[in-house]
C-alpha cells in the first residue's frame, strides 16, 4: 500500500511522512509549493519523491492523506475521489497512527512545538520515544511504546487523539477564522483534556486552565506556590534558567536549562510533570533536560561577527512577546531588532494593538507584508502591515526588496527574524552582507 501526501512540505505532514517511512510504508507526495522549504530537506534524504506538477501517482492502491491547507476542491483530491480512494486529513491519519501506541499530546497555543521536543529529547535517552514534531521531525519505531505528538487545537483537530496523558502548555485566543471566542476555546480544550486516559498535565500559571472542569486526574504545573509541580529559586542568567522542582510540596531535584525565558521554564515543568509520575529518576531526567538544544525554528540562531541571527516561529503577541524577552535575557548588552511578519489578515485584526505592543519592546521594528496562508486579501481589504507600523515607536515596512534597511546593524545586535514562513530572502541578504563586512 502507497501514501500519498498531498501538501507534504508542511511541517506536520512533512513529520509524518517520515513516520509512515520509518514504519514500512511507501510514502510520496505534492505540494503546490515549487520553492525549497525547510522542512523537505529530511524527506529528500530519505528518498521520499516530492511532485509539484501534474503526475500520475496515484492510483488504485493509494492511501491520500491531505493536510488542513487543501482544501476540498484541490485536483489531486479531485483525481482521489474519481478512483474512489480512502482521503485521511492529516490529523485523522496521525491519530489512527499513534492511538495504537502510549499516547502522550501536547496542547497549546504557545509552547507546543518545544515541549514536545523536549519530551521526545529526554524520553528518547529513557527508554525510546516515538514523535511527530511540528518543526518538521518525526520517527516511529513498533519496537518502542511511547509516542508524543503535538496536539493543534484549531477545528478541533485535537479531538481525534485518545492519549493517555494530556498536557496542556496554556490557552489563548488563537485561530480567530474558526474560534468564536474565549469560551469556544475553552470548551474545546475541556473537551480535549476530558480524552486523556491517565492524567492531564496543564500549566496552572495560566487563568484559563484553571477553568477546566476535567472529569480525570489533573495536576498542575508552575512558578505559583498554588501548583502541584512547582519551580523554586528560579534563577535567570545570560547562560540559561536554573530551578528546584517540588511535586506536591516533596523536593523532586535540581535542573539546568540551556534555553532561555521563563515561559521555557514552564515548558520544562511540564516535561519534568510527566517524568516524575512515569516514575523516572529525577537526576537522569536533569542530565537529559541539561542537553537539549532547542526546536527548529525556534529561536534558532547563527552568529555573524558581534550579532547574532535569531529564527523563530513566533506570530502570536504571546510567542513574541517571550522571544523578545528572551533575546535579552541572554543578550543584555546587545541591541534587540525585530522582523516581523504578519500571519493571516484575521488574526493581524484581531491583535493589532497587541502585537504593536510587545514588538515596542524591541530597539526597533521592520515588519513585512501580511502572510495571507488560507485567507485572502479582497475579505480584508483593510487589514494591513502598515496598521501595527503606525502604532510602533520605531518601526518600518521592509519587503525583500528593502532589505538594506537593516545595513545600519553592523554589530552588537540581536536580529530576531519571526514569522511561522521562513523569511528567507531578506535573512539570506543581510546575513551575506554582514560576511563581507
Amino acid at each position: 500500500m502507497k501514501y500519498y501526501l498531498v501538501g507534504i512540505k508542511g511541517a506536520g505532514m512533512s513529520a509524518l511522512a517520515l513516520i509512515l517511512d520509518d514504519l514500512g510504508y511507501k510514502v510520496v507526495g505534492y505540494d503546490d509549493m515549487k520553492e525549497h522549504a525547510f522542512t523537505e530537506d529530511k524527506l529528500v534524504e530519505r528518498g521520499i519523491k516530492i511532485y509539484t506538477d501534474e503526475n500520475d501517482c496515484i492510483d488504485e492502491n493509494t492511501i491520500v492523506v491531505r493536510s488542513t491547507a487543501i482544501k476540498e476542491y484541490h485536483r489531486e483530491i479531485e483525481k482521489a475521489k474519481k478512483l474512489d480512494l480512502k482521503i485521511y486529513e492529516y490529523n485523522q491519519m496521525l491519530g489512527k497512527l499513534a492511538n495504537m501506541f502510549d499516547l502522550i499530546t501536547v496542547a497549546g497555543c504557545h509552547g507546543k512545538t518545544t515541549t514536545t521536543s523536549l519530551i521526545a529529547h529526554v524520553l528518547g535517552n529513557m527508554g525510546g520515544c516515538n514523535y511527530l514534531i511540528g518543526d518538521g521531525h518525526g520517527h516511529a519505531s513498533k519496537d518502542v511504546r511511547k509516542f508524543v505528538i503535538e496536539a493543534c487545537e484549531y477545528c478541533r483537530h485535537f479531538l481525534v487523539y485518545e492519549p493517555d496523558y494530556a498536557i496542556i502548555t496554556n490557552i489563548d485566543l488563537d485561530h480567530v477564522d474558526y474560534f468564536k471566542d474565549m469560551q469556544d476555546v475553552i470548551d474545546a480544550y475541556q473537551e480535549y483534556a476530558n480524552k486523556a486516559e491517565k492524567m492531564v498535565i496543564a500549566c496552572g500559571d495560566d487563568p484559563y486552565t484553571r477553568m477546566l472542569d476535567v472529569n480525570k486526574p489533573l495536576f498542575f504545573y508552575g512558578i505559583g506556590e498554588d501548583n502541584d509541580i512547582v519551580a523554586k529559586n528560579v534563577e535567570y542568567t545570560s547562560k540559561g534558567t536554573t530551578f528546584d522542582v517540588f511535586v506536591e510540596e516533596n523536593y523532586y531535584g535540581h535542573f539546568d536549562l540551556p534555553i532561555f525565558g521563563k515561559h521555557m521554564v514552564l515548558n520544562a515543568l511540564a516535561v519534568i510533570g510527566l517524568c516524575y509520575y512515569e516514575r523516572f529518576d529525577a537526576k537522569e531526567v536533569a542530565r537529559n533536560i541539561k542537553s537539549f538544544n532547542g526546536a527548529s525554528r525556534r529561536f534558532t540562531e547563527e552568529f555573524i561577527g558581534s550579532n547574532v541571527i535569531v529564527d523563530d516561529y513566533a506570530h502570536h503577541p504571546q510567542e513574541v512577546k517571550m522571544t523578545i524577552k528572551a533575546a535579552k535575557q541572554k543578550y543584555p548588552d546587545k541591541k534587540i531588532v525585530a522582523v516581523f511578519q504578519p500571519h493571516t489578515f484575521s488574526r493581524t485584526l484581531e491583535f493589532t494593538d497587541e502585537l504593536a505592543n510587545v514588538l515596542n519592546n524591541a530597539d526597533a521594528t521592520y515588519v513585512l507584508n501580511i502572510f495571507p496562508a488560507r485567507e485572502k486579501q479582497e475579505d480584508y481589504p483593510n487589514v494591513k502591515s502598515q496598521n501595527i507600523v503606525d502604532k510602533l515607536n520605531n518601526g518600518s515596512i521592509i519587503t525583500d526588496e528593502t532589505w538594506d534597511l537593516l545595513k545600519e546593524y553592523k554589530e552588537n545586535t540581536v536580529v530576531l527574524f519571526m514569522s511561522p514562513k521562513e523569511i528567507h530572502n531578506i535573512m539570506n541578504s543581510y546575513k551575506e552582507y554582514l560576511k563581507e563586512l
